[in-house]
């Protein structure tokens, strides 16, 4: 489906849009059915499909008897799924096939998901021929396999045609698939073997053979292939539309530029959410329990993790009680290491899933980053050591000496600490990658936590070596 986050609650009629406003008095008005079809049709289906939550069924129902059946089809398209399949179940059972025939096929699996068994079947039977298969073709791929999102939408050639025979088929063709800006070709078996770009077939001359205008080179995905897999290939080519083809290398359907946006959508969407610790992405109709059950999982390992580096604080209660000064600067040190990690952990999930890397470049990755964090560590740490000493001269009463060797243990656990959650930052999500675990899954929520356990040791640890044991710091 088209994406349109702002209808993931009903919208308030004082929060609708210029265009939205005029439509909904449009449908509350007395004008004549033709009259109003009439109005409407001015408007982008987007903008009628933003009201639609705000009118009663009494009124939609009114709609959809004024608007044909390739109207309402678009303006499905901007609805989510959820919201297009409750509308769908209010049309007039007849006028649903004639809805779903002029939906891309994608969406018309999505949207038929969303309705009752019984009803999916009887809809699904009133179907053509065609659009059945079509609709079968595309509900036969999991969610995570690129052949979920192809739409049947495109126009195909037969191999060893004139440019008028092209031109005669494509024309045949255009009356049913609107997606004309990429031909693609087969020969008499059906095997894919390159496509054409209309403005090439378009100023050709009749006479010239169709062959001479074929791109062999053009890219293509599988069914089967995972959709993660494939989204940067798709980015990359930039193309209108990118054919879909089985295992035999015959044409299944197309993947279209809207449907790689929606799907890069998606999955930064996922990827978000997982930075954030949950098991999915949540809106705001999602019921309470439902967050809950996404967010606990996550909370609880953290729980258990978050026990390991109190205690691990416990085991320094010694050094914290001769030298209590050092609990006030614990939170800088955490903080920095936190944010540090979690930079590292962004640039490299989005190098991860964007390229496929070989492991020099991994290598080259995780020095890079480490020298990031090194260099940084070195230039905070050593501000830190100037500037909290002061802090503690000017404002706790000790002396420059004890200011600045405080400071300075400070300065250097913060060194040490950047510098490993750089590496965590980098390391974590190469492994899950390595073990073919999402990168996103966990890594963000472990990383701090990682982190943390790290920063506590190096600020203890240090305190305790140089501060008590060392220069006898300690009450």
């Amino acid at each position: 489906m088209k994406k349109n986050k702002e209808l993931l609650t009903k919208p308030e009629e004082n929060e609708i849009s210029e265009y939205g406003q005029k439509i909904i008095s449009i449908i509350r008005g007395n004008s004549a059915p033709l009259v109003m079809k009439e109005k409407l049709e001015d408007f982008h289906e987007k903008d009628i499909a933003e009201i639609l939550s705000c009118l009663s069924l009494q009124e939609r129902k009114k709609l959809y008897r004024i608007l044909d059946a390739d109207m309402l089809a678009a303006i499905l398209e901007y609805e989510e799924e959820n919201e297009a399949g409750r509308f769908l179940d209010e049309i007039d059972l007849k006028k649903i096939p004639s809805i779903l025939e002029n939906m891309e096929t994608d969406d018309a699996v999505a949207v038929l998901r969303e309705l009752g068994r019984d009803k999916r079947e009887v809809i699904f039977d009133m179907l053509p021929d065609n659009v059945r298969e079509s609709i079968s073709r595309t509900a036969s791929f999991s969610e995570d396999e690129i052949g979920s999102l192809m739409t049947s939408n495109f126009i195909l050639i037969k191999e060893g045609l004139s440019v008028k025979q092209a031109m005669s088929s494509l024309v045949s063709q255009a009356a049913k698939n609107d997606n004309i800006s990429t031909l693609f070709v087969s020969d008499e078996n059906g095997i894919f073997t390159g496509a054409i770009d209309l403005k090439d077939l378009i100023t050709a001359r009749q006479g010239d053979a169709l062959d001479s205008l074929v791109i062999n080179s053009f890219p293509y995905v599988y069914g089967q292939e995972a959709v993660d897999d494939c989204l940067e290939k798709l980015k990359d080519y930039s193309e209108s539309s990118i054919p879909v083809l089985d295992n035999s290398n015959r044409i299944l359907g197309v993947i279209t530029a809207q449907n790689v946006i929606e799907a890069t959508d998606d999955a930064l969407g996922e990827d978000y959410a997982m930075l954030a610790g949950l098991t999915a992405e949540e809106d705001l109709k999602e019921p309470v329990r439902e967050s809950i059950k996404k967010r606990l999982p996550w909370l609880v390992i953290l729980l258990a993790l978050g026990l390991v580096v109190s205690s691990v604080v416990g085991a320094f209660e010694n050094v914290v009680s001769q030298l209590t000064i050092i609990m006030a600067f614990q939170s800088l040190i955490l903080d920095m290491a936190g944010n540090v990690g979690t930079q590292s952990l962004a640039v490299t999930i989005r190098v991860l899933t964007s390229e496929g890397l070989s492991f020099k470049q991994k290598l080259g990755l995780l020095s890079k980053e480490i020298r990031v964090g090194f260099l940084n560590g070195l230039i905070l740490g050593s501000l830190s050591v100037l500037f909290i000493g002061l802090f503690i001269f000017f404002t706790k009463g000790q002396s420059l000496t004890f200011s600045f060797l405080v400071s300075g243990c400070i300065g250097i656990s913060l060194l040490l600490a950047m510098l490993a959650s750089s590496a965590s930052g980098t390391l974590i999500p190469m492994f899950f990658k390595k073990i073919g675990v999402d990168p996103a899954v966990a890594s963000g929520p472990l990383i701090t936590t990682v982190n943390d356990l790290v920063a506590v040791v190096c600020y203890y640890g240090l305190s305790w070596v140089f501060l008590i044991n060392i220069f006898h710091l300690g009450a």
